[in-house]
Formats: structure tokens, sequence, C-alpha cells
């Protein structure tokens, strides 16, 4: 038989328990109602802010197919950035570039400067140069972005423009560089050391200047000059060794240095000394004679 006072302990806590437990399932319930509410407005908020968004996206429907499920990160477009008339970057730099920024940006083509338009435009910069150059008219209609009526050429023609258009740029240019302003742009590739450096090792690394063998085009590739030795050497890249030495002509280093003769270094003395286990080659030595051509014999045949 239980005491009495654990019986009524038993009715209060049965009466705890029934009473704890029909308020824990009202509060429950309650916020279950809650949340939902919330829920529902919460949806219908994100619903109403995507649909805006999806309007102001243009209505692409990449947010519904996301939120859908039918399509992940991999299915999200990317448009290209857009210039300020609307145009896309890449049509927007294509149509900004004019033919002679795109020409001196070419691989192989950083001994050029850009010639200023209104050099080009002057006729009388350019006197002499049609006999040398064929479809000049279209050549130079070419280096000026001037567009040529469509059909007028066949694809055979507009290649050998385009070819003409390169000779023609590379003619005007030598005489460009021979001007103040051409002087000045050249000064600016020099400093920074865009022509190279004097492969001779005495030389010290010394800057080069860009020069041609020939006035005329198609007779010799360019080469460059050392300001220290005073002598012309290859170019270095093969890019360049392929480049016609008229675009440069024989005068500019020369007038360039006359023109800037403070950039003129003194020469270094110290030669190279031939030696065999430590002596120096005498005079008289068979290789000696044949270096100074001095050697009695035939020059094509071996020294006995």
């Amino acid at each position: 038989m239980i005491p009495p006072a654990s019986q009524n302990a038993g009715q209060i806590n049965s009466g705890s328990v029934n009473g704890g437990g029909n308020a824990i399932n009202n509060f429950a319930m309650d916020n279950n109602t809650a949340i939902g509410n919330a829920n529902s407005e919460d949806v219908s908020k994100s619903t109403s802010l995507i649909g805006d968004m999806d309007v102001r996206r243009g209505g692409d429907g990449m947010v519904g197919d996301h939120m859908g499920g039918n399509a992940g990160a991999g299915s999200m477009q990317v448009e290209p950035f857009a210039s300020s008339d609307g145009e896309s970057l890449e049509s927007s730099l294509s149509e900004d570039t004019s033919w002679i920024s795109w020409f001196c940006s070419l691989k192989g083509n950083e001994f050029f400067c850009e010639v200023d338009d209104d050099f080009i435009q002057d006729d009388f910069n350019l006197t002499g140069l049609s006999s040398q150059v064929t479809y000049y008219n279209y050549a130079l209609d070419t280096i000026l972005d001037v567009d040529i009526p469509e059909g007028e050429l066949d694809e055979r023609q507009q290649e050998l423009v385009e070819v003409s258009a390169e000779t023609l740029y590379g003619l005007i240019h030598a005489r460009y560089i021979l001007t103040a302003r051409g002087m000045h742009a050249m000064l600016n590739k020099y400093n920074e050391g865009a022509f190279g450096r004097c492969p001779r090792v005495f030389c010290l690394g010394q800057n080069v200047l860009p020069v041609g063998q020939s006035d005329l085009p198609r007779l010799s590739t360019m080469k460059v000059f050392c300001p220290m030795c005073w002598d012309i050497y290859f170019p270095r890249s093969r890019h360049h060794n392929t480049l016609d030495g008229a675009y440069w002509g024989t005068s500019f280093p020369h007038l360039f240095l006359q023109m800037n003769h403070h950039l003129v270094p003194q020469r270094n003395a110290d030669r190279y000394v031939p030696r065999v286990f430590g002596f120096k080659l005498h005079s008289s030595s068979l290789p000696v004679q044949r270096n100074s051509g001095m050697y009695p014999g035939n020059a094509g045949s071996p020294g006995l």
C-alpha cells in the first residue's frame, strides 16, 4: 500500500506531467503556426524579389532555373562586357584601334614607332614612294583606315594590298624617324632598351640602334648599330632578322647621335688578345697573318 504522501506526490507528478505536456504541445503548435506563417511570408518576399530580379535581368530565367533545381552553377552564362555605347568590349577595341597601332603592336614590329597621321597625309612627305609600291593608293587608304568599297578587290588583290601597305608604311617610317617628332619617339624606345644591346663583350651591354645597309627596299635586312664600338650586328630575335633595312635607312642612327650627342659613350679600349698557354700569338704566326691579310699563299688553301 502506497503511503498518502507518495500517492499525493504521484498525483502531483502526474498532473505536472500532463499539464506540462499539454503546455508543450500547445507551445509547439503555436510555434509551428508562427514559423509556417513566417516561412510563407519569407517565401513570398523571396519569390517577389526573385521575380523582380528576373525582370531587371531581362527575364533570362537563370534564377528561376536555379531555384527549380533544373540548372546548377555550370549553366550560368556570362555575357561580354559592354562599352559605353552598348557594344561589346571586344568589338569596341577592334573598331577604336587604328591600322598603325595594330601594325606596331605585332610581334616582331617593336622597332617601329607610330607615325602621325598628319605626316602621312602630307603628299610632300610621300614624294617618290608611289613608284616603289604596288597598289599604292589602296595601300595608303589601308594605312589611314579609309574603307575600300566592298567588291572592288578580289581576295588575292586584298592580300597584295596588305603586303603593299606594310611596305609603304616602312618606307614612310624611314622618313618620319628623321624628323624631330620621329627622333623623340625613337629616343624613348632607345632609353627603354627596346632595340636590344650590343653583343660585343667589351661594350658592356650598350644600347643599340636599328640601321639599314640600303635605302632601297628588298636589298638587305635590318641590322643594329652600336654607338660604342661603331659596328653593326644581326638582331638577336629571329623576328627582327627578316625586317627590311630600308624601313630605318642608312642615316638614322648617325643623325640620331648627332642630335643626341650626350648619348654617345666613350669607346672601350679593351680588346680581346688571343693566347696559347698564356702566351700571345706572334705576328708571324699563320693565324695572325691570315687574319691581317698578310699571308702570301692562297687564302683558300690550308697553311703549311
